[in-house]
Formats: C-alpha cells, sequence, structure tokens
C-alpha cells in the first residue's frame, strides 16, 4: 500500500544553521504513519485499551538532503506486513519531487506487557494471511 502525507516546516523545526534539525524527520515520519493507522481504520486508543500497541524495533535512516524553513515536504510511505507480528514501511521525505531522506522502519505489535502478538486482522489480510 502506498500513502503520502504534506508536512510545513516551521521555524521551530530548524536548529541554529537553519535547516531541519535532523530528529525531526523522525516526527514526520512518525506523523505519516499515524495518518496511515488512522487510514486504515485501526483505532490505537482502543488497542491500547485491548492491551496491544504498535511498538518501532528498528530504524534505518539516511540524510540525503536539507529542508529549511517555510519547505514544503512530502512523506511517501509504502508498507506491508511481514509475517504475523511484524509491520514495515518504507518511507521517503521528498522536497519539489526530490529524495531528502529515507527510512525503514520495522514495528511490531505488543501487547502491554511486551510481548510480541499478532497484528490486527485488517493488516494481516492485506497481506494475503488467511489466518486472519
Amino acid at each position: 500500500m502506498s500513502h503520502t502525507f504534506p508536512v510545513r516546516i516551521f521555524y521551530e523545526d530548524t536548529d541554529m544553521a537553519g535547516v531541519v534539525y535532523y530528529a525531526n524527520y523522525l516526527r514526520y515520519i512518525e506523523r505519516a504513519r499515524s495518518d496511515i493507522v488512522e487510514q486504515i481504520g485501526l483505532d490505537q486508543r482502543a488497542m491500547r485499551d485491548e492491551g496491544l500497541v504498535f511498538v518501532v524495533t528498528r530504524v534505518e535512516a539516511d540524510y540525503i538532503g536539507a529542508a529549511r524553513f517555510g519547505d514544503r515536504l512530502e512523506v511517501h510511505t509504502t508498507h506491508q506486513a511481514e509475517g504475523p507480528v511484524r509491520w514495515v514501511f518504507d518511507q521517503d521525505v521528498l522536497r519539489d519531487g526530490k529524495v531528502i531522506f529515507r527510512a525503514k522502519v520495522t514495528a511490531v505489535c505488543m501487547t502491554t506487557a511486551g510481548k510480541p502478538t499478532r497484528l490486527p486482522a485488517k493488516l494481516r489480510l492485506s497481506d494475503g494471511d488467511p489466518a486472519a
């Protein structure tokens, strides 16, 4: 599946050099993933009330270019369930159609007690898992 999320760069996003502070890219891609969860129709608050959460277990990131105050970016994300508990996201942040940041993020579904558990059925069905 594919998803696009817009991001506008505010002054507070930048560092003393006037470029986006490196950790903020992680915030932008997190917002995009949260938007995906909502668009799929998963209610993370209800999941948490049922004892289930998504936990990021791995991030691979490449900083390719820089964004500055006033820039308008897009986070392009493709995602898929990998196995019964993992959800993998390939995310590119683009400015004017050019990739300036790239990340691969792995999240797992866990109980609030910290035990890995199966992804919600909506995600498993999209991956062709017949055991949904």
